[in-house]
């Protein structure tokens, strides 16, 4: 995502002809959105994404159990 805002930025900055970018390669400014790209595969590829989404849901859930739990007066017990 990080890849992506700078992408923008630089190609804004490009476009509107504003401070250094302005005399730099296009191909310096679309770089960022080439990374965006490969880092998007990487992470559907390895899984990484479904792993986040999966460890997202889980904290919910343990989120939503232990309100329900303070709710019914079932606090967890407190080591001694």
């Amino acid at each position: 995502m990080y890849f992506l805002g700078l992408g923008l930025v630089l190609l804004l900055l490009k476009y509107l002809e504003i401070g250094p970018v302005t005399n730099w390669s296009w191909w310096v400014v679309l770089a960022p959105f080439g990374l965006a790209v490969a880092w998007w595969a990487w992470a559907d590829h390895t899984g990484y994404t479904k792993r986040r989404a999966m460890e997202k849901m889980e904290q919910r859930k343990r989120d939503r159990i232990e309100k329900n739990k303070e709710a019914l007066g079932m606090a967890p017990r407190r080591r001694r």
